[in-house]
């Protein structure tokens, strides 16, 4: 990344957007703001702002991170293996502007059976009501 698109992110995100969307960090389980928030809408990318889930997709998951059974389109988001931390995982990051939103895992609910356990600090939610 470029140096000064770098630092216009630093300035535009927080400290934890930042790492998270940006050097593939992680928040604390339970400690996001939309772990367990219930408004209609949608979830947006917090680096470009496009549309990436629907809150009718949001279930409570268990896992203390925002989960979602599927996208609010197909070719709004990108999986990318990850052999990080001695595992194999495959992450999601924004199909517009390659931020790291979280990973996706084959255990979640019907139709789907996906499960996309993204972080709150990658997510800024667009209210149905304005």
């Amino acid at each position: 990344m470029a140096e000064d698109t770098k630092q216009k992110l630093k300035k535009k995100l927080t400290e934890e957007e930042y790492h998270v969307t940006q050097e593939k960090g992680t928040e604390r389980a339970f400690s996001g703001a939309y772990w367990d928030h219930k408004g209609d809408g949608v979830y947006r990318c917090v680096v470009c702002d496009a549309p990436l889930f629907d809150s009718d997709t949001k279930y409570e998951s268990g896992t203390g991170w925002p989960s979602f059974w599927d996208v609010v389109d197909g070719d709004r988001v990108e999986l990318k293996e990850d052999r990080s931390l001695g595992m194999r995982r495959t992450e999601v990051v924004c199909a517009n502007c390659d931020a790291h939103l979280g990973h996706v895992f084959e255990d979640g609910p019907d139709p789907t059976g996906k499960r996309y356990c993204i972080n709150s600090a990658a997510l800024d939610f667009e209210s149905d009501s304005g």
